[in-house]
């Protein structure tokens, strides 16, 4: 069984729709709703973003059923001992539904104009490794000793506890360094907007280096495009501008048939979850249409 999901963008939208879209997504059977971490978006000049884990913790309060998550953190933003304490109060907020996403963080200019040190992909990768590390070992431990590259902790505490034994925890990365990271700590896989080719390849690569692949979860992040043929690349446009060529390969796009169609294309290289990424404005009249038409074949 294929299970469904939608990644709710909290950037340049209010936060009265940001709640009705949850509430919507809900309704309409996704057995997961995130966010994403940035702290504003280079999609137009001085728009702005919500905070990731404050709207993470409302996300859990304001849903029933759905897994909660954010794709994905960014390790550098914030010190991991921070995240797990803020992770346990939102799984305790959400009963039991929470999802976590870790990634190294891409985006240069948050970084630097926040102050944070832009370092190089193979440190970044180093310092989520650890973050992912000393996350795990908070909420299964009763203390915790660390000594890493970055982080070095002593007789460190997280109380209360998860609600769940040890929340699972998602890696964001493509290239193949960063996916012996997500296959070695991690719990899950999402692949952001890789087309049905290059996703069927990494998780291949992943298989083979995974130490329990029966138990690791493979998702795939991807935009959707309910419209006529002639009309996909105008949407594309309006929706992701500069980055629309770029993404295009992973849309869902066209028909309910052709989409029905790539989403069996995911499913056949391996996607336990298919996120649905949706942009403001938020069309919630396509998303139901995906969710009554195609969600349906999968099930």
């Amino acid at each position: 069984m294929t299970h469904f999901g939608v990644q709710v963008s909290t950037a340049m939208v209010e936060m009265d729709e940001l709640r009705a879209t949850w509430a919507r997504v809900e309704q309409l059977g996704f057995e997961w709703i995130s966010g994403q971490d940035h702290f504003y978006t280079m999609r137009a000049p001085k728009a702005g973003s919500f905070e990731a884990l404050a709207t993470h913790a409302a996300l859990a309060a304001l849903t029933s059923r759905p897994r909660v998550g954010c794709l994905v953190y960014a390790a550098g933003y914030r010190h991991p001992a921070v995240m797990a304490n803020a992770f346990v109060t939102i799984d305790h907020l959400s009963n039991g539904r929470l999802e976590v996403g870790m990634g190294g963080g891409w985006l240069q200019a948050e970084f630097e104009d926040y102050g944070l040190p832009w370092e190089p992909t193979p440190v970044r990768l180093r310092r989520l490794r650890e973050s992912v590390e000393v996350m795990r070992s908070l909420w299964v431990n009763d203390t915790t000793d660390y000594d890493g590259e970055f982080y070095r902790l002593r007789n460190a505490r997280c109380d209360p506890k998860p609600v769940q034994t040890s929340p699972r925890i998602w890696i964001g990365a493509a290239g193949p360094k960063a996916l012996r990271v997500a296959a070695e700590v991690g719990d899950g896989w999402n692949a952001n907007f890789l087309g049905p080719s290059e996703f069927a390849d990494r998780v291949m690569m992943l298989r083979d280096i995974t130490p329990d692949p029966a138990n690791f979860a493979v998702a795939a992040s991807v935009p959707l495009i309910v419209a006529d043929e002639d009309k996909v690349n105008e949407v594309m446009q309006f929706r992701y501008g500069a980055t629309a060529d770029q993404q295009k390969p992973a849309a869902l796009a066209g028909s309910v048939a052709q989409i029905t169609d790539k989403v069996g294309q995911y499913v056949a290289a391996g996607a336990d979850w298919i996120i649905v990424a949706l942009r403001p404005p938020y069309e919630l009249d396509e998303l139901a249409i995906f969710a009554e038409q195609v969600m349906p074949h999968f099930a």
